[in-house]
């Protein structure tokens, strides 16, 4: 019997155990097989043909969510609406803050405290509990009807239980309790017999989880921007051709939607290819980086393959499409990252499977207090402070400070450092690092080919070479031309006029520059003219190969007069920023998609020894998940839409700010310079941040040593320093970033 596979869109979720909630409900259906992703809000399911779809949403509002089936499938896949789930938390956010700080200062400052201060308190606190933790006490409930329970279930109880006690010893006057303590406790000794009052509590702790529920829902939609920015980089419309001549007509302009397989299609210099196919017609050089991840352009001509979502950079091509929709290489990228995104979010539920066990045991804990006390003759008023006290302690405060602490303070320094941080739990993820996986363009290099070197024949100038061969290539668009054109004006200086000038796609160019009949281009080409590649300019061509460069001849009246050398070239600091994460106990790995010579001679420029190249995008999430496989805590270094998917799949993601949205939305951290170097000192602030241990001393200690991050420096060198200006500014920073 076949199966059927097909995504749920889930709604209702507020945590990653709502979807391992879900996946085990799911699963228990005979034959059903479902991965639930948190952050894309989708169900994934097989199931088999004998599976009504409606027994799956069934099974998921059992479970206290919602599910739909999706809409009638087109060939086209659609990018996520682009809605903002966070702006509703936001405001519930602010609108707590505001409250709630007053209520948190009259508590923990006696110099504020006035006539009648504790009813002001009441009267703040009233509404953050009620409609600040409203998403608190909705997952509660939702949770105790399913028989539940996780972290919303305790902070829900915590929070009701110190109001509710709160309100009671302000009306009727209870007695406090000797000798309990806590970060947010203050026993208040009124004539009138009035107790401990724990409004700020309720207040203060609905503030904090607050925060951390904003930033995690923050960091969700990013996972789906990621998603989105891939499926952006399609076409949009295209020029299909209609009529006759095996479908040579005249051009239509249509939606992408409405291309489909066999269609024929047009492609102009600069535009996106729309979907897969095989050029009908027409040579041109097409940019694969999006692809590949390398810089170099493609040569392609009849008969060829090309890629949707790559760029033609050269003449008019007519291809016809072979794969459209959910069947092309884009589409299956942006699978890739969702499917990487879903496995770190099931590596990311421990939280939550320890408060499935952790929840009960202090609810028991509280239950069997009151029991205690109770039968220890301590009275009513006793026990149930009592009972209440081991709620209220046992709700995370710590966690609550040292998050949003860490978190302002950690990401407000990493920013001064050129460093944007998407949310707490990264700076533990960097911490635990040990093998970095580093793209090579964009990342190590600079992403852009450049005249390298320029090899002359005997009694040739290199000044007139450049010259000549820079002006013939200046009237050209292809990409490697652009390179040869500018570094020979920045040598050079002004460059002279070309007459008859000629592109001969996929060899080169010719014309006439000074009264010299000029080609530049491939040794095909000179071999066309009779114009033969020997001696120093033949081994000149040979070494530059062998490096993984591009070669560029160059011959006028009839003999081959100069070899030049193109190529990316590895950024200044990669390899001082190599060290540093050798110095910190790193193991650099090179992973690109160009060939073993050119990555081996960058490898060896910056001090890598390990290198694994030639790999397409599926094959960069392999490599991620064997090393995550032998044991290591993997960073990957990418900038690349071809990057997104490793960058998703690895234990920390940096993405480089100079790269692709695709690849800065799929990344944890991005290094907003461009400098390799910022990961080593994303990596160095990480492990200052120890707070997470800290915890069980105390809150306070917490916070203070949260907040010693301030003063952590960066040793990306004079190149990366700030002005004067700035520097002077980050001195003077409060202890509130």
């Amino acid at each position: 019997m076949a199966d059927t596979q097909l995504e749920l869109a889930i709604t209702g979720m507020t945590c990653a155990s709502c979807a391992s909630r879900i996946e085990r409900k799911l699963n228990k259906l005979d034959g059903v097989t479902a991965t639930v992703n948190y952050a894309t809000e989708k169900a994934r399911v097989t199931f088999p043909d004998d599976v009504d779809p409606r027994v799956l949403v069934e099974q998921v509002e059992a479970a206290g969510y919602q599910a739909a089936l999706p809409v009638v499938e087109t060939d086209q896949p659609e990018a996520p609406v682009d809605e903002d789930p966070t702006a509703a938390l936001r405001q519930r956010l602010v609108v707590s803050t505001v409250l709630a700080v007053p209520v948190v200062l009259l508590a923990m400052v006696p110099a504020l405290q006035f006539t009648y201060w504790q009813w002001i308190s009441l009267t703040l606190a009233a509404p953050v509990l009620v409609w600040g933790a409203w998403p608190f006490h909705r997952a509660a409930w939702t949770n105790l009807r399913h028989g539940a329970a996780t972290m919303d279930t305790l902070i829900s109880m915590g929070t009701i239980a110190s109001f509710a006690w709160s309100l009671y010893a302000l009306l009727f006057g209870t007695a406090g309790v000797a000798g309990m303590t806590h970060p947010f406790e203050l026993t208040v000794q009124r004539t009138d017999g009035a107790g401990a009052i724990y409004l700020e509590v309720a207040a203060g702790v609905t503030v904090y989880i607050l925060a951390g529920r904003y930033f995690e829902v923050r960091s969700k939609r990013r996972a789906g921007a990621a998603l989105r920015a891939l499926l952006e980089l399609g076409a949009k419309d295209v020029a299909v051709l209609r009529g006759q001549d095996g479908g040579y007509g005249r051009e239509v302009r249509v939606p992408i939607g409405e291309l489909a397989v066999g269609d024929r299609f047009v492609v102009r210099p600069g535009e996106k290819i729309a979907t897969d196919g095989v050029v009908a017609d027409g040579s041109s050089a097409v940019d694969a980086s999006m692809l590949t991840g390398e810089s170099v352009p493609v040569e392609v001509g009849p008969g060829d393959a090309v890629v949707g979502a790559t760029v033609n950079a050269g003449g008019r091509l007519v291809v016809r499409a072979t794969r459209v929709g959910a069947d092309t290489q884009l589409a299956q990228m942006a699978r890739l990252v969702e499917d990487a995104q879903n496995g770190k979010a099931q590596a990311q539920r421990l939280a939550d499977r320890i408060s499935a066990i952790f929840v009960p045991i202090v609810i028991a804990l509280s239950v069997g207090t009151l029991a205690f006390w109770l039968g220890a003759g301590g009275g009513v008023s006793a026990a149930f402070t009592a009972a209440v006290a081991v709620l209220i302690i046992a709700c995370p405060c710590a966690l609550g400070l040292a998050t949003p602490t860490a978190l302002l303070v950690g990401t407000g320094r990493g920013a001064q450092l050129g460093i944007l941080i998407k949310g707490p739990e990264v700076l533990e993820s960097t911490r635990r690092v040990d093998t970095v996986v580093l793209d090579k363009t964009g990342t190590v290099t600079s992403g852009r080919m450049s005249l390298v070197s320029v090899h002359t024949a005997a009694g040739v100038e290199e000044d007139e070479v450049l010259r000549l061969a820079g002006a013939l290539e200046d009237a050209s668009e292809h990409p490697i031309a652009k390179a040869v054109a500018v570094g020979a004006a920045e040598r050079v200086g002004e460059l002279p006029g070309v007459e008859g000038f000629q592109n001969l796609e996929g060899l080169g160019v010719q014309g006439v520059v000074d009264g010299h009949a000029l080609i530049v281009g491939r040794e095909r080409l000179l071999a066309e003219w009779g114009v033969h590649l020997d001696g120093p300019l033949a081994e000149a061509k040979r070494a530059a190969e062998a490096k993984g460069r591009t070669a560029v001849l160059v011959a006028w009246d009839g003999e081959a007069r100069a070899v030049l050398v193109v190529a990316d070239t590895v950024k200044p600091t990669s390899a001082e920023a190599i060290r540093q994460l050798r110095d910190l106990g790193l193991t650099p790995v090179l992973l690109t998609g160009d060939n073993e010579a050119a990555a081996r001679a960058v490898a060896a420029e910056v001090g890598i020894t390990e290198v694994v190249a030639e790999v397409l995008p599926k094959d960069k999430v392999d490599v991620i998940a064997r090393l995550q496989g032998e044991g290591k805590v993997v960073a990957m270094v990418g900038d690349g839409v071809n990057d997104a998917a490793a960058l998703a799949k690895a234990d920390l993601g940096l993405a480089m700010g100079t790269g692709t949205d695709a690849a800065i939305e799929a990344g944890d951290l991005t290094l907003v310079r461009g400098d390799l170097r910022a990961a080593a000192d994303a990596i160095r602030l990480s492990r200052r941040m120890i707070a997470g241990a800290a915890m069980a001393f105390s809150s306070v200690f917490v916070v203070s040593n949260s907040l010693r991050l301030r003063g952590f420096r960066s040793t990306a060198g004079a190149q990366a320093r700030p002005t004067r200006s700035t520097e002077s500014t980050q001195d003077k920073v409060p202890a509130s970033v």
